[in-house]
């Protein structure tokens, strides 16, 4: 068995929904089901194709956080990107349990929307859960709440493992008898070569990364020492470095095309730096060489970088936000 999450949140830290799919993640897989979890922002420039990502599944889960109004724009997308470019057929067989966390007003409304949107495409759809969370440490340490998720996985492996039935909903009925917005009749192989045309933009970008990958390739073996490799950006940090009293942390950059991990930490005065992995790590964080030479150079800030997706991280939030205290490169 087979479940995809896709994830309709920005993916900061503090999301109640990221720690609610955590456990369910958990439980799935004591239970032997295979699961795969799509981050959409992280596909933000190719939504169209990720309903092709269900072939093979027997259930999905869709999350998302309200964090203001609504169930948020790429969530939206992915919807639409299944009305217009899904294969229905696989849509139809398929179960979907909603999971709506909610940091303001309307977590409600959040899983009835998703709920609906799935009958309407014609799928199967499972009891949900939604919450309304004020603190998210609060609400991790509550055993109860725990529970509650755990049960919910279980749910869904039984609904997709016993095939149940779900009765008639006048959603349905509305599909066939109103919705009946002009498409065109397309195979799914058709549909599959529609959605990678529409994200055409996304394949541009792929070739130009795939172009740059192999021309830092070529300078690798035009003579780039793994010793200079290994040196990048150290002296930066350590020229930078203001230390911050009683503060200490470890950091952890995962930078795309380096083997090693460039591991920082920091111990009040005193700042260790160099590449290779290390555990007990306070922040983990994920980013492209050129988003790290744009920090470094002074055009971006680590806190810019997070909010705007071009850098991926977890840990403890605070410590992630004193990196741009302790190194100042717009100076």
């Amino acid at each position: 068995m087979k479940v995809n999450i896709y994830y309709g949140g920005r993916g900061l830290l503090d999301d109640p929904t990221l720690y609610v799919l955590n456990k369910m993640e958990e439980v799935l897989q004591e239970l032997r089901v295979t699961v795969e979890r799509i981050n959409i922002y992280e596909h933000k420039n190719e939504i169209a194709t990720l309903p092709q990502t269900m072939k093979d599944a027997d259930g999905i889960i869709l999350a998302t956080t309200i964090e203001w109004l609504g169930i948020g724009g790429y969530m939206q997308q992915f919807l639409d990107a299944c009305w217009l470019y899904g294969d229905k057929e696989k849509i139809k067989t398929t179960y979907m349990q909603p999971i709506v966390m909610s940091t303001t007003y309307g977590e409600r409304e959040g899983e009835l929307t998703l709920q609906s949107a799935w009958e309407i495409l014609g799928g199967q759809p499972c009891p949900g859960l939604c919450g309304y969370v004020e603190d998210l440490v609060s609400f991790e340490m509550n055993k109860d709440y725990t529970v509650l998720i755990e049960k919910k996985a279980e749910n869904l492996y039984r609904t997709i493992s016993q095939k149940v039935k779900c009765l008639p909903t006048s959603n349905q009925a509305v599909k066939q008898t109103i919705l009946r917005t002009p498409q065109l009749e397309l195979t799914p192989q058709e549909s599959e070569q529609l959605s990678k045309y529409v994200s055409d933009d996304t394949y541009v970008k792929k070739q130009k990364e795939d172009i740059e990958e192999l021309a830092t390739m070529f300078k690798g073996m035009l003579g780039k020492s793994e010793k200079e490799d290994e040196e990048a950006y150290i002296e930066t940090f350590r020229a930078q470095f203001a230390p911050q009293p009683e503060f200490r942390a470890r950091y952890l950059f995962i930078i795309e095309g380096r083997k090693k991990p460039l591991f920082l930490e920091v111990n009040e005065g005193e700042l260790t730096i160099h590449y290779g992995q290390e555990e007990n790590i306070d922040v983990y964080a994920k980013l492209k060489p050129e988003v790290m030479d744009s920090i470094v150079d002074g055009r971006m800030t680590f806190q810019r970088a997070f909010m705007t997706g071009e850098m991926t991280a977890k840990g403890n939030f605070k410590i992630l936000r004193m990196l741009d205290t302790m190194f100042n490169f717009a100076h």
